[in-house]
């Protein structure tokens, strides 16, 4: 688990925060490995800030995942990326069409899953647990429910 809590709300986190947070907290990415995200949304979830609250993760941080073989990750936002308020407002101020959704479009680049919206990761250790999703089928979808569930080992 990444712990991005202390970063600011419309933060868009990089390679280099994931390295640092990995280094924290004395983990080697290995394939196939679920990376769950920590942010500062997770405490605000069922309030009204809610969806402007956390920080998100870019392209950078995403391919740096998926290409040492990241396949599923989570994050207790209301989306992958930084909450949207804050990427309009950057993309207002720049016109760069690359920053919205950016971290969902690595997968056109490297196929992955992710799951939004989850809740208590402030009560996961930052390693030595297993992640296992429960998806709910639905037909002609692009998204979907998951039932995630962490074992403590």
């Amino acid at each position: 688990k990444l712990d991005f809590r202390h970063l600011p709300d419309g933060y868009v986190a990089t390679a280099a925060d994931v390295e640092a947070e990995l280094k924290r907290i004395g983990h080697d990415l290995q394939p196939l490995n679920i990376v769950l995200v920590n942010t500062a949304a997770g405490a605000k979830f069922g309030q009204a800030d809610y969806v402007s609250s956390g920080c998100g993760m870019g392209y950078e941080a995403t391919m740096y995942l998926l290409e040492r073989g990241v396949r599923v990750t989570g994050t207790d936002g209301w989306s992958w990326d930084a909450p949207f308020v804050h990427t309009a407002r950057r993309y207002g101020e720049t016109g760069d069409a690359s920053l919205i959704w950016e971290g969902h479009k690595a997968s056109r680049h490297i196929g992955y899953s992710h799951i939004e919206k989850l809740h208590n990761l402030d009560q996961l250790p930052s390693t030595g647990f297993t992640v296992s999703c429960f998806p709910v089928k639905i037909e002609r979808a692009s998204a979907g429910w998951t039932r995630a569930v962490a074992i403590i080992d």
